[in-house]
């Protein structure tokens, strides 16, 4: 009889250890019934999330409906999420380093999700990730059922599948997982979509509708096209497009910063959609509203108040961000475009953020630089300066502040010697980019050359780098220390 109880309890252990729920159509994944999940279903994607991410708060409801989407439509694929806060083991296990971090488990192999965070894009990844590049479209009921199922699809028309153009497009069709293709030979369907033999056609539900493929048929074409056309003329920057604009092919930018709530969109942008599609190959036209809360370190990163809007900034993403200012506030059509034609021309000036110079800035040991005197005061040939760069914000700076004072008044009659100190936050030069704080230069008299500071920051270290002029051993440039705090990316906007 003991026997059969303690059977039973262990039955009863093994049942509820195994159990599986669902929240939303997501699949409430454990320590537990990890491994069941993964060898019970072909293919799984698995999100590992804290419950206080903003990132992972945004994503929930378009996993949900990606889940919900691959229920109704009977696919093998699931969905399933991890509370890496409490599933500590299963974080590891799978080095969970940010969140969400989200695997697709094949077979039980896992590999990293790098799709898009909306509903659409993650079905079209692993969707394209459990089956043929392109669909095989053999009617006119597959193609309409096809576009019905998928908000943005491409589609290629092709008679002979085993023509160049054809192979074009399905090589092009396997690497872009985050677009959902179609194929088709049946002559109903090219028919039916008006195409040409060796068209492709990207179907969406905004702007024209649909975009038709012009130009030589190869694969970094139909990548740009594909990114370029399925975005609309104009975008609304928030957390689902961020990816997609700034991870796309084009890296010019209008930004548009306005208030949706006073009409700033109908008054101001939507006459702009003739000159967005003018010049859709070349800048990407996006809005950034004001009323969102969570833009706020937007505006800030360009040294703007919300007060300001409507107005507009260029961006061109390179290593770092250029960044450019119309002369005029007029936000006419007309004088929007000249001021593309002037950047596209390159006769435009990269605006930098400065703060206006301060009257004392010279009367303290520590000298206090702008952009407007930096040149004039660190360039100096005359004198050695010891610039830091530094955020307001930034603990280490703080703590550095007393010692840089000590410095400072240690050497206020040193006639060859500088101690000064510039707000990075608010000041940009364009030749020395800062990507953390404090960042410590010495520039040298004589011949200007630039020498990092990377011994401690002690009162004795800094002597002894200045009495040496800089040439010490352990003076040359160095990796970013994990002491220093990361200054904001100037490559990306960050939401």
């Amino acid at each position: 009889m003991k026997f059969l109880i303690c059977a039973l309890l262990v039955a009863a252990s093994y049942v509820a250890a195994s159990e599986i729920k669902l929240e939303e159509g997501v699949i409430v994944a454990t320590v537990d019934n990890f491994k069941q999940v993964i060898a019970d279903n072909e293919f799984v994607l698995v999100e590992f999330y804290a419950p206080w991410c903003g990132h992972c708060k945004a994503l929930a409801p378009e996993y949900a409906k990606a889940a919900q989407q691959l229920a109704e439509k009977e696919s093998p694929i699931k969905l399933a999420k991890v509370d890496a806060t409490v599933e500590g083991e299963l974080a590891e296990q799978y080095q969970v380093r940010g969140y969400p971090t989200l695997k697709f488990f094949r077979s039980g192999s896992p590999v990293e999700y790098n799709g898009g965070r909306q509903a659409a894009d993650i079905i079209s990844w692993v969707t394209k990730k459990t089956g043929p590049p392109a669909k095989d479209l053999t009617s006119v009921d597959d193609a309409e059922q096809f576009l019905k199922d998928n908000e943005i699809a491409i589609i290629g028309f092709f008679k002979d599948l085993e023509s160049e153009e054809a192979k074009v497009f399905t090589k092009a069709a396997n690497a872009l997982d985050s677009f959902v293709f179609g194929i088709s030979t049946n002559d109903d369907v090219i028919a039916k979509y008006e195409a040409k033999d060796n068209g492709v056609v990207l179907f969406k539900p905004f702007d024209e509708k649909k975009s038709v493929f012009e130009g030589e048929l190869n694969e970094e074409n139909l990548k740009k096209f594909a990114q370029v056309q399925s975005l609309p003329l104009i975008v609304d920057f928030n957390h689902e497009s961020a990816a997609k604009i700034f991870g796309g092919s084009i890296k010019s930018h209008l930004l548009f910063f306005v208030s949706k709530e006073a009409g700033h969109i109908e008054a101001h942008v939507d006459p702009l959609k003739e000159i967005a599609k003018k010049y859709r190959e070349d800048i990407l036209f996006v809005t950034i509203s004001s009323d969102e809360e969570d833009h706020t370190r937007i505006f800030e990163f360009f040294g703007m108040n919300k007060e300001e809007v409507p107005t507009i900034r260029l961006i061109k993403l390179e290593e770092d961000m250029a960044k450019y200012k119309p002369e005029s506030s007029d936000l006419s059509a007309e004088t929007i475009e000249a001021f593309l034609k002037k950047f596209l021309d390159g006769k435009l000036k990269q605006h930098l953020l400065s703060q206006e110079l301060p009257e004392d800035w010279d009367k303290q040991p520590v000298k206090v630089l702008v952009s407007s005197n930096f040149e004039e005061v660190a360039l100096d040939k005359s004198k050695s300066v010891l610039v830091e760069f530094y955020a307001p914000w930034c603990g280490h700076c703080k703590q550095l502040a007393p010692i840089y004072d000590q410095l400072a008044e240690k050497y206020k009659d040193n006639a060859d010697i500088v101690i000064a100190k510039m707000d990075s936050t608010a000041n940009e030069l364009e030749n020395i980019k800062i990507s953390s704080f404090p960042t410590i230069k010495y520039f040298r008299k004589e011949d200007n050359k630039v020498i990092d500071f990377n011994l401690d920051r002690t009162l004795e270290d800094f002597s002894k780098f200045l009495d040496a002029n800089g040439e010490v051993a352990d003076a040359e440039p160095a990796e970013e220390s994990e002491e220093e705090e990361a200054a904001p990316k100037k490559g990306r906007v960050v939401n």
